[in-house]
């Protein structure tokens, strides 16, 4: 007779049963803030495309023809704008290349100590807090201005005669106008870059008898690389978009030495009512951005991998 041996069981874990209701997945969550970027930034640009392929004016809104890229061809061909055109990037490209260059110099010197250090610090962000409108009317009323100005009364006071900044060389003084603006930005974020730099690498090139521009050229300026390119790129899409100083100063005049894109599409949309020709104006604006801020980056890695070659 034959008995038959149980075999031991092992449990096996079954895994607990999914919970029912509904369950908020991380996809789930971003999606309001997802829809929420898109309705306030992307139909607004999709409209504006839109209404750039129409003759679209207020003054008659019952007439809405398609006139395809008609608008587009105006903007290109007329020489008034493609002046218009040249002010945008001249006064960006102006005012980045200054900002650049000063605030370089005041990071350079920020970054060393010496008394009273802070103070100047604090003192340099001040005029980045200042509002675009504010800085038009200082800068004309009491700086710029023949009559009443400070440069004026240096000029004075030295036995010159002198100068309307505004009514001379108006795209200069709207450029030094931003730049007042602009340098602590620049400034602020290239001295971030300097003081993440190791000191060991400064001490070894002196070591080597580097001298201080050959310790500027091939470890101070590759190490900036990332702060120049966030300061690139930020300054040139917010340069393209300035329109308050150019208002409060010289209302894109005297003619259109002063006018840029965006008040271009200020005077087309709510002193023309041409809405067409306006969006139009507005998406060669983005595209411009986008152009320049990409070429501009490219621009700088290609420098830098040049100067890490040696």
């Amino acid at each position: 007779m034959t008995t038959v041996q149980s075999l031991p069981t092992t449990a096996t874990r079954v895994p607990p049963a999914p919970k029912r209701g509904s369950r908020l997945t991380p996809a789930a969550l971003i999606w309001p803030a997802m829809l929420y970027l898109i309705l306030t930034t992307q139909v607004p640009f999709f409209m504006t495309v839109y209404y750039s392929f129409f003759r679209y004016n207020l003054v008659d809104p019952a007439s809405r023809p398609f006139i395809g890229l008609a608008n587009y061809q105006t903007l290109l061909t007329d020489p008034q704008n493609l002046r218009i055109l040249l002010n945008t990037v001249v006064l960006a490209g102006g005012t980045l290349i200054l900002t650049l260059i000063i605030g370089a110099a005041l990071a350079l010197l920020l970054n060393r100590q010496f008394l009273g250090r802070t103070v100047l610090r604090t003192l340099l962000i001040s005029s980045f807090l200042v509002m675009p409108l504010v800085t038009a009317v200082i800068w004309k009323n009491m700086l710029l201005s023949p009559t009443s100005g400070f440069f004026a009364w240096v000029a004075q006071s030295l036995g010159l005669a002198p100068v309307d900044w505004l009514g001379q060389f108006p795209m200069f003084s709207v450029i030094v106008m931003i730049t007042w603006e602009w340098t602590p930005f620049a400034a602020l974020i290239l001295l971030t870059g300097l003081q993440s730099l190791p000191d060991d690498q400064i001490e070894a090139a002196r070591l080597d008898g580097a001298s201080p521009w050959q310790e500027f050229q091939h470890i101070v300026l590759p190490h900036w690389t990332q702060a120049i390119q966030v300061v690139v790129l930020m300054e040139t899409v917010a340069l393209l978009q300035v329109y308050g100083e150019i208002y409060g100063s010289t209302s894109g005049g005297p003619g259109i030495a002063t006018t840029n894109l965006p008040y271009f599409i200020y005077q087309k949309a709510f002193a023309e009512y041409n809405i067409g020709l306006a969006s139009a104006a507005g998406v060669l604006t983005v595209i411009l951005t986008n152009i320049l801020a990409v070429y501009l980056l490219r621009l700088i890695g290609r420098t830098t991998a040049h100067h890490r070659g040696g």
